[in-house]
């Protein structure tokens, strides 16, 4: 299932199942057709109304919090935290995503990560996030986890996430664009090893 999954960069994926999944579309560099594309909160860098346009069809539906909705044109599901929903097939699960030591993204916004199923993998969309209590009761086989730390969690904290959820893949993602470099990924796959099957993706 990993070879399905492709980086885009930051914390964009291009995930191929049943449906073609896009998640926070961010410096998109080539038009395509998302079936669903998954926004976990309203920074510029993750609701990105031009990249949106580039991958956006007459049937393909948004799912975003509530405060990403003015930006957003088309079919718009709002989530919050502990709404599952199904969108054209594929069960999708908004779980919490928010810092616990900085102020970036606060509880209180209701922004979310993702749980969802292609090809029969749960697959788990932290967005950004730090280390937070909840990991403890996520359950995926695959895990794309934010490792630059500034307004995310850190190589350290991310493996401890990794350890929580058990995924029979992590993948490290937010480095390289705005913040981080690869180097933070290679930690992160330092400290799983022997524990978590780690890929670095490349950058496609």
């Amino acid at each position: 299932m990993v070879e399905n999954i492709h980086w885009l960069g930051h914390d964009t994926f291009r995930i191929v199942g049943e449906r073609i999944v896009y998640t926070d579309p961010f410096k998109i560099k080539r038009k395509d057709v998302a079936d669903i594309i998954l926004i976990t909160h309203e920074h510029h860098d993750h609701c990105s109304p031009e990249d949106l346009q580039k991958i956006q069809g007459p049937d393909t539906v948004i799912i975003a919090p509530a405060d990403c909705a003015a930006k957003l044109k088309g079919t718009v599901r709002i989530v919050k935290p502990g709404d599952s929903i199904e969108v054209r097939g594929v069960s999708i699960e908004a779980v919490p995503s928010y810092n616990t030591n900085k102020k970036f993204h606060t509880k209180d916004r209701n922004w979310v990560g993702y749980i969802f199923t292609l090809n029969k993998q749960r697959i788990y969309l932290a967005g950004d996030t730090d280390y937070i209590p909840e990991m403890k009761t996520f359950r995926a086989d695959i895990a794309l986890l934010p490792v630059s730390g500034t307004y995310v969690m850190t190589a350290e904290e991310a493996a401890k996430a990794a350890l929580d959820i058990q995924p029979q893949t992590a993948i490290p993602m937010h480095y390289g664009s705005i913040v981080g470099t690869r180097k933070d990924a290679e930690q992160f796959a330092g400290l799983l090893k022997g524990k978590i099957n780690v890929r670095i993706l490349p950058e496609e």
